[in-house]
């Protein structure tokens, strides 16, 4: 005898709906993005409309017909070029065996009509979003996973290097791919960290700890210039990295940078969250914080006002920070410099997209509850899977495949260093700034106060990185658009980090434009380019808007005494 599944559900209500349950977390710590689900919804969507399907099928179909019979044709001595090319930027497929040899060419042009069909199938869909954003993203972390670089027997490159190290290499992959199986959760280690010691050729800026308290140590730099500008900066990272990002090595340090130009710098390092900072709120990181290394700062200096510095998370902090500042009537900051940096999240490209829609920030708020903060790693891997091809795949390549150790790079070692989220605050973050957008209408409230973007009066200088994957130039020049007073807007090369690590050298450039108008385009379409980094640029604002030249402060008061040298304790944690 057969029953009914409601039938099942009414006799056996709690084993059945347990059941379910544990289904359902199952499935969500497996796709706890939606990417696969929102995949197989695209695919069905498209399928179930076939007079959107077949035509794809049929140009598929033609496509591969016409890269075999090209393949053929060049099999038999020609040399007609391809009917599918490669992006320029593509650096995969760099190797002359790609276009020289038959075979190798052939396996490209598939991989190609095959990419230009996934496309076209998932975005034939046309879902509703965020499920199409994630879809489309899905398709092509799909694409990229399944490229034939990715394989030793495709990649022209790692068969030659076997062929020519007598298969050392192979080997040699096969024990680095194991080590990561075993120690890295079987993610390709993207750098070698051995050669960097913090203190002294990492963070090693001359400076010392000058408060703590339990969220935050701030280090105060010594001076390097006989005289120096009278308002101090306040330096402030981002809460998900560690700060020295801001310091990373002699020559590529910001501070280095501003204290050898006069300006006297401070700098928060913020403790590495664990399970006893469950309930630290957002209000936390900005009292606790910024606002309390302020006062700190102007009791050493004896400055009425402070300048802060603003790196990608702690641009959206400070930018709290000023709207809570005006709301008290308390007038402390003097200008706000934003590096990389969302305030209006209108347009926050692929993580917000993708990564930090409602259901999917439910889940994460969710799944952080048990241990109070998110792991290191899990956001880690997040920034990685926006440029999976260079943070994953490349190193798939050149690890597992080409037996080569991952190299020792400063950057690449920062970035390595990750940091929790503490629940409560991660939580609140991602739910008002990503899916509210709170901030930038004015609807915000933190520590008793209605925040109120609108009515800054500071001045701000915004930095953004042409080819940044995190924060969108458009959208970081539409938070700069949120304040009503003086701003400059500079737009630099590289990417997130190199856009912020940018010294002087001979292959940085910038576009500024004095004029700044309602949209960003515009701007861009007004803009100068120049051969030169955005540090020369910042470090001229930041002297005018900086006071006049006197002699430098002490190293910490008898209020705040001086007690360990930097880089301080948190940075380790």
């Amino acid at each position: 005898m057969s029953i009914s599944t409601a039938e099942a559900i009414e006799e056996f209500p709690e084993p059945l709906e347990d059941r379910l349950g544990i289904a359902e977390i199952a499935l969500n710590r497996a796709d706890p993005v939606s990417l696969v689900r929102s995949l197989g919804s695209a695919v069905v969507a498209t399928a179930r409309r076939p007079r959107r399907a077949l035509p794809l099928v049929g140009r598929l179909g033609v496509g591969l017909s016409a890269a075999g019979l090209n393949t053929l044709e060049r099999l038999l001595g020609g040399k007609a070029p391809g009917p599918f090319t490669v992006d320029p930027k593509d650096k995969r497929f760099t190797d002359a065996a790609w276009e020289g040899n038959a075979i190798f060419h052939g396996l490209l042009q598939a991989h190609l009509a095959t990419v230009g069909f996934v496309r076209e199938f998932v975005d034939a869909a046309e879902l509703d979003e965020p499920a199409g954003s994630k879809a489309a993203y899905a398709a092509k972390l799909l694409c990229d996973a399944l490229a034939p670089t990715n394989s030793l027997l495709t990649n022209p490159s790692a068969l030659r290097k076997a062929f020519d190290t007598g298969g050392t290499s192979v080997v040699a992959g096969l024990r680095l791919m194991t080590e990561d199986m075993r120690t890295n959760g079987g993610w390709p280690r993207q750098v070698d960290t051995s050669p960097f010691t913090l203190g002294e050729n990492m963070a090693a800026t001359p400076g010392r700890v000058v408060y703590r308290n339990e969220l935050i140590e701030l280090i105060q730099y010594s001076a390097q210039t006989e005289q120096v500008h009278e308002i101090p900066f306040l330096f402030c990272p981002p809460w998900i990295n560690k700060y020295y990002i801001m310091d990373l090595a002699p020559q590529k340090s910001l501070v280095e940078w501003a204290v050898q130009h006069g300006l006297t710098v401070f700098a928060l390092s913020y403790r590495n969250p664990d399970s006893t900072m469950r309930d630290t709120g957002f209000d936390d990181y900005m009292l606790r914080g910024p606002r309390a290394a302020i006062d700190v700062i102007r009791s050493i200096t004896g400055a009425d006002k402070v300048n802060t510095l603003n790196i990608c998370l702690g641009g959206t902090l400070n930018t709290a920070l000023l709207g809570y500042l005006q709301a008290t009537g308390d007038d402390v900051v003097h200008t706000s410099t934003y590096l990389n940096s969302l305030s209006d999240f209108t347009e926050p490209g692929t993580l917000g997209e993708v990564f930090s829609d409602k259901k999917t920030v439910d889940g994460l708020s969710k799944r952080m509850e048990g241990k109070g903060y998110l792991e290191a790693k899990d956001m880690a891997r997040t920034f990685d899977l926006l440029r999976a091809n260079d943070l994953i795949f490349r190193y798939v390549v050149d690890n597992w495949l080409m037996g080569q150790s991952p190299p020792a790079f400063d950057l690449l070692a920062w970035n390595n260093d990750s940091t929790r989220m503490p629940a409560k605050m991660h939580t609140f973050y991602l739910r008002e700034c990503y899916v509210k957008n709170a901030l930038a209408r004015d609807e915000l409230e933190l520590a008793g106060e209605r925040l109120f973007v609108s009515k800054i009066p500071n001045p701000v200088y915004c930095v953004s990185a042409v080819d940044d994957h995190i924060v969108p130039w458009q959208g970081a020049y539409r938070s700069m658009m949120l304040f009503p007073g003086e701003k400059r807007f500079v737009l630099s090369t590289a990417g997130h980090i190199a856009g912020i690590v940018n010294p002087p050298g001979p292959k940085v450039r910038l576009w500024t434009n004095d004029d700044t108008p309602l949209e960003g385009a515009d701007w861009l379409a007004g803009a100068t380019q120049k051969s030169d980094t955005w540090w020369n640029d910042w470090v001229v604002w930041a002297q005018e808007h900086s006071g006049k030249l006197t002699k430098p402060p002490s190293i910490g008061n008898r209020k705040y005494p001086a007690s360990g040298a930097a880089p301080g304790t948190y940075v380790f944690g």
